[in-house]
């Protein structure tokens, strides 16, 4: 967008915001069908400005900015190493320490962090939902957008690990899109519910964090699921996570099989979560404005 444009757009993004939008902000204004993905779609540029505030505000009066989004999952990575490689052992499959740890907290680092973010997304921006109409389901939409970067710039960082211990992707890399897609709505899923539940009991805001955490434990993060007996193997699979970041292992070692029955199975989780998380936020956004 050059300078010229600026100030059209912007009176454009103010204007729509403004407008009463026939009696919909009344009804909450968000259902999950056909009219709230062209409500979505005439709110975009608010989606757009939203998910870019979000990446500013986390890097902001930082001194090392985006390099960040590669230093946590490699330091945890060296502290996994010694503590789960060196001390207790762990098996990773064949694959080498370093690149089966880092694979594994590039996904998890992104959904942990989102979903906190989430979680406070509708409480941290009160001022703007109590002062204008909007959908506002575009607010932990916003939230698990602006994560991706932090993600993507991790990924591409994986490709180091790659070319230093000689891997040669195969076709499986081609899967690693649709991970990430999978990824977004299993993590902006999960958000919507605990930035509805969280607008309505305040206690979620300080035990989301614990119960997250203890998530890294029921993922495959430090273990591979062949590292739970094939019993439990089911139970360790509805968390969408193990699918998830058990293929994204496969994408790009050539070596790992993709187990399908873990991704088919993260997959119909992960679209019930999204159902549910959708029903649950809209009926919650229906008196949002009087509960938060």
């Amino acid at each position: 967008m050059n300078k010229t444009d600026a100030p059209g757009r912007l009176t454009n993004f103010f204007s729509i915001l403004s407008e009463d939008n026939g009696g919909e902000r009344s009804k909450g204004g968000m259902g999950l069908n056909a009219k709230s993905i062209v409500e979505l779609w005439r709110y975009r540029e608010l989606f757009y400005f939203l998910a870019w505030r979000d990446v500013k505000v986390r890097y902001k009066q930082t001194v090392l900015g985006v390099a960040w989004a590669v230093l946590q999952p490699l330091l945890t990575m060296v502290v996994f190493m010694v503590l789960f490689g060196k001390i207790a052992k762990i098996s990773t499959d064949g694959i080498p320490p370093a690149l089966f740890y880092f694979s594994g907290l590039v996904p998890w680092i992104y959904f942990s962090g989102t979903l906190n973010m989430c979680a406070n997304s509708l409480v941290s921006n009160v001022n703007l939902i109590t002062k204008v109409y909007f959908p506002r389901i575009i607010i932990p939409a916003a939230v698990a957008l602006s994560g991706i970067m932090d993600f993507l710039i991790a990924v591409v960082f994986i490709g180091g690990f790659m070319i230093y211990y000689g891997i040669v992707p195969n076709g499986q890399l081609f899967l690693l899109p649709f991970l990430i897609v999978l990824l977004f709505a299993f993590t902006y899923g999960l958000g919507m519910f605990l930035a509805a539940l969280t607008a309505q009991f305040r206690d979620v805001k300080y035990a989301a964090p614990f119960f997250i955490q203890l998530g890294m434990f029921l993922s495959p993060i430090i273990y591979p699921p062949s590292f739970v007996s094939e019993q439990y193997r089911f139970w360790l699979g509805l968390n969408p996570l193990t699918g998830i970041i058990d293929s994204f292992r496969a994408a790009i070692i050539p070596d790992h099989p993709i187990q399908w029955n873990l991704l088919v199975l993260s997959i119909v989780v992960t679209a019930v979560i999204l159902a549910v998380g959708g029903v649950y936020f809209h009926k919650v956004e229906r008196t949002l404005a009087d509960v938060i």
